[in-house]
């Protein structure tokens, strides 16, 4: 059974933070604030996946509260929801995503994204879609305040039984 999930993060720009999106240390002068590593790319990637699943979002399992998520790398966190994918049995097909950002120049970093997403999901590079736009100076991201993201994630899940069936 064909089954999708979207998945959409935000985070704001910060002083004296890394820009880590979709595992790769961008050069800027700002990074993103959060309390992981604040990976906006791979924060949606993973809540797309855990969507299409029906296995919550990303918070359940990861909560700002947590001390052990304090600064952690957020690809662990793609690489083990892609893990969760699989033990529900399910098997991801692709997955696609757009970064909405006015700033950082995105393009050239693309295609490593791309392989770090793969890697952590346990994928073909070729299943990992990820893209970048501006908001032509609108919005938080046009003033330069931050980044989203929007992904959405197909999965092939194992067909449910019929209620009353048991």
């Amino acid at each position: 059974m064909n089954r999708v999930g979207i998945g959409i993060d935000v985070h704001p720009f910060a002083e004296g933070r890394k820009c880590i999106i979709g595992g790769v240390d961008i050069p800027h002068s700002r990074g993103l604030a959060g309390h992981s590593d604040a990976d906006v790319l791979a924060h949606a990637v993973a809540d797309a996946v855990l969507g299409a699943a029906a296995l919550g979002d990303i918070g359940k399992y990861y909560p700002p509260s947590d001390p052990r998520c304090k600064d952690m790398d957020s690809l662990v966190i793609v690489r083990e929801c892609g893990e969760r994918l699989r033990a529900a049995g399910g098997q991801l097909q692709n997955v696609d995503a757009m970064i909405v950002a006015q700033e950082p120049r995105l393009a050239p970093h693309i295609p490593r994204m791309q392989h770090n997403l793969a890697q952590a999901l346990g994928v073909r590079p070729d299943q990992v879609g990820v893209k970048a736009t501006t908001s032509e100076y609108l919005g938080f991201t046009g003033r330069r305040e931050g980044i989203v993201v929007v992904a959405i994630a197909s999965v092939d899940m194992p067909e449910p039984k019929p209620v009353g069936s048991d």
